[in-house]
């Protein structure tokens, strides 16, 4: 260890691209015993140096070296890493992030599978939408209100997805998607009078189509709203693309898998869903625009790219994840891991996906890389101890992503480092119970639901620190 005397030799820099918050890359000499506090004071001394400024807010930073979050002094990081107090660090910082401390709970009947937020200008408040295990998707107000139940899945939801202001798209294990009013379109929304009385036989709260194209579980969801397209994967190995209008989308016959058969040789499964198709013979039935087979085994997320909406991504048991051409339904790229892979996110500014994997941790890969090269992964983030099944990123940092894990636990991420920065527990700190969906939701939150049948708030919104 140090002798409270000893100094090294650093240089600070930034990747934050608020220029208030960039000083001139000059190597200094600092005290090896400086911790993250001490840092950030000599950082906020440059940048009050730089501006003149000697009444300028302070603002407290995180530090990185060489991927790792600084959480010791610099002696203590020099020691672990077995480097002498000669070597010159490159330190990088970046605004340091508030913990997402615990704000409200709302209990559900049965496992919550899937989260998702209403958003657009026109909603005056945000409401949480939920798909449940009792078949059943909810909405919710902050407050933990149910507003309003939307019942007709014959088996667990595993996908939910905010459609419009009038529209909820769900899935399940009943093999079928489901667009569902919430309520009548605004007048004026269209001009064809034949379409707006077509709707207004609907219920709100009712099913405006179901979509049936899958023939095992379909477990996610994804929409574009640009290009009004809805993309679904399914543990029969295939991945659907549907249009967020049911009119776009050829019609099927309710009654022909009732009639074609004449024998008697029938799985129960296949008798409920005749069953099913009866009960519900009234409801229209759209087929997909087209469905895409590449994978091997199934397939557990799909998702557009955020960039360009003509292009997807999915990941799959069979360990690879695939880029899609949704204007050709071609695969156009394959990348092969050593894992299956349960969930993908999207770092559209970074030019990354971030997948969870069923070995517990998170990796980071270029969809543009070589697949044929031997690194196809750029970087793991390490710290679950069971499957990472959902993945959501930060509305407010490019960096920044959460995860859910069958370990019972939410952990918050800046991918600049392997370590998580944030654990979050169940609300009582010792459940274990799984954890299937997160959702970074602006002005909302990080929001959890899993095996504890409940929907779980912290905080995630205004997540920098103002002051030290």
């Amino acid at each position: 260890m140090s002798d409270g005397k000893s100094q090294i030799k650093i240089r600070f820099f930034t990747r934050e691209k608020d220029e208030s918050l960039q000083v001139q890359d000059t190597p200094m000499y600092v005290p090896i015993q400086l911790k993250r506090y001490g840092l950030s004071e000599i950082v906020n001394h440059l940048l009050s140096t730089e501006r003149s400024d000697e009444d300028v807010a302070t603002t407290p930073f995180d530090f990185l070296i060489d991927g790792q979050l600084l959480r010791s002094s610099l002696d203590d990081y020099l020691v672990k890493n077995g480097l002498s107090s000669e070597v010159s660090l490159d330190i990088e910082y970046t605004r340091a992030v508030l913990p997402p401390s615990y704000l409200s709970s709302f209990s559900n009947e049965d496992w919550i599978s899937s989260i998702d937020v209403t958003s657009g200008i026109e909603v005056p408040q945000r409401s949480i939408i939920t798909g449940s295990y009792d078949g059943i998707v909810r909405t919710w107000n902050l407050s933990g209100q149910v507003e309003k139940m939307y019942s007709g899945h014959s088996a667990p939801i595993r996908a939910v997805k905010f459609l419009s202001n009038t529209r909820i798209v769900s899935a399940g294990n009943d093999r079928t998607l489901r667009i569902w009013k919430t309520k009548n379109s605004p007048v004026g929304a269209t001009n064809n009078h034949e379409d707006m009385d077509d709707e207004l036989a609907v219920e709100e709260g009712k099913t405006l189509a179901i979509l049936e194209g899958h023939g095992a579980p379909v477990v996610s969801l994804d929409v574009s709203n640009e290009t009004s397209r809805i993309i679904s994967a399914s543990y029969d190995k295939s991945i659907g693309l549907w249009s967020t209008d049911y009119k776009a989308m050829n019609a099927v016959d309710s009654m022909e898998e009732l009639t074609k058969s004449t024998n008697n040789k029938v799985s129960t499964a296949a008798k409920k869903r005749r069953k099913l198709a009866l009960k519900d013979g009234s409801i229209r039935r759209r087929a997909p625009l087209s469905l895409l087979e590449s994978h091997t085994a199934p397939v557990e997320q799909a998702i557009f790219d955020r960039n360009d909406n003509t292009v997807g991504y999915s990941v799959s048991q069979d360990h690879t994840i695939k880029t899609w051409d949704l204007v050709t339904a071609r695969c156009v790229d394959t990348k092969t891991t050593s894992y299956s892979l349960l969930s993908i996110a999207q770092l559209s500014s970074l030019g990354l996906l971030a997948c969870g994997s069923s070995a517990r941790h998170i990796t980071l890969h270029d969809p543009r890389a070589d697949s044929s090269s031997s690194k196809i992964t750029q970087q793991q983030l390490i710290g679950h101890k069971n499957f990472v099944v959902s993945l959501d990123t930060c509305p407010e940092n490019e960096y920044m992503l959460c995860s859910g894990s069958h370990d019972g636990t939410v952990k918050v991420w800046d991918v600049r480092s392997t370590a998580p920065m944030y654990t979050i527990t169940r609300e009582d700190g010792e459940t274990k119970d799984k954890v299937f969906a997160v959702k970074w939701a602006e002005k909302v939150g990080i929001i959890s639901g899993g095996e504890d049948k409940k929907v779980q708030i912290n905080k995630g919104d205004n997540i920098f620190k103002s002051e030290q």
